[in-house]
């Protein structure tokens, strides 16, 4: 058995051993399903959504919001890291501005998320831009400020004549790693803000809504339900990054060329 398979296995086990655990305690002990639904209450409450036809479509709303924020959180996020990674000018200017704005909490933009968008899925984007926008800027900003010096000079020997050369050909390809890293952490950011701002009132769709409806109506299967289709879609689209990052960007990490 290599280790990959040992790996998938195990965490396999953890999984039915922390299920039988809870249903023990949520059965035998809680007692109660308000205070903790078992195993079996999810499984249904989770079937019941299957069969709604509603599953599919807060799904699809929340993936929604979810891609108007990364997506305008990246659009920025790294143009402006590079300006002030590499241009001390840019850095001077725009560096107490962001250091203003980035202690504060995403979930404090949602009142003019709403008031400046309305109950709309821009606004769910705009918080979860707010949530995934620092993240993305500052591992940009730190991977640019770290390119060691000689690969500069080696990058002007070998005939990159502009900064925007130097950009392109050495500083961007050595930042890489550091900035997929910040990539990553502002999707997990960014999905904690899409549930907040769908739980606040941002959105009228989506999973964060149903979760917080269902606790206004007592029905915590529904909500755990809930909670754990979050949990597993985050894992899910996490995974389909990380496997197109190793796979395209960063191949020469595990010594392959293209």
């Amino acid at each position: 058995m290599n280790k990959k398979t040992q790996k998938r296995l195990l965490g396999i086990a953890s999984i039915i051993v922390v299920a039988v655990i809870w249903q023990i305690v949520a059965e035998y002990v809680v007692g109660q399903s308000f205070i903790l639904p078992s195993v079996s209450d999810v499984l249904g409450a989770f079937v019941e959504l299957l069969e709604s036809g509603t599953f599919l479509t807060d799904t699809m709303v929340s993936l929604e919001h979810f891609g108007i924020g990364l997506i305008v959180a990246l659009l920025l996020g790294i143009p402006i890291g590079v300006l002030m990674g590499w241009f001390r000018v840019a850095d001077f200017l725009l560096d107490p501005i962001i250091e203003i704005l980035r202690p504060i909490p995403p979930l404090a933009w949602i009142p003019f998320a709403i008031i400046w968008f309305g109950l709309t899925s821009q606004a769910a984007g705009f918080v979860i831009f707010a949530g995934a926008f620092f993240p993305i800027l500052t591992a940009t900003y730190s991977a640019f400020r770290g390119i060691p010096k000689v690969y500069v000079e080696a990058g002007k020997v070998l005939g990159c004549d502009t900064s925007f050369e130097v950009i392109r050909y050495v500083a961007l390809p050595a930042a890489v790693p550091s900035i997929v890293s910040g990539i990553r952490t502002a999707m997990g950011v960014g999905w904690m803000c899409l549930v907040a701002a769908e739980m606040f009132g941002v959105s009228t769709y989506g999973l964060g809504y149903q979760l917080w409806h269902n606790y206004y109506l007592h029905q915590m299967p529904e909500v755990v339900a809930y909670m754990l289709i979050l949990g597993f879609l985050g894992l899910f689209i996490d995974r389909i990054f990380r496997n197109y990052v190793d796979q395209r960007l960063l191949r020469w990490h595990a010594g392959e060329v293209a």
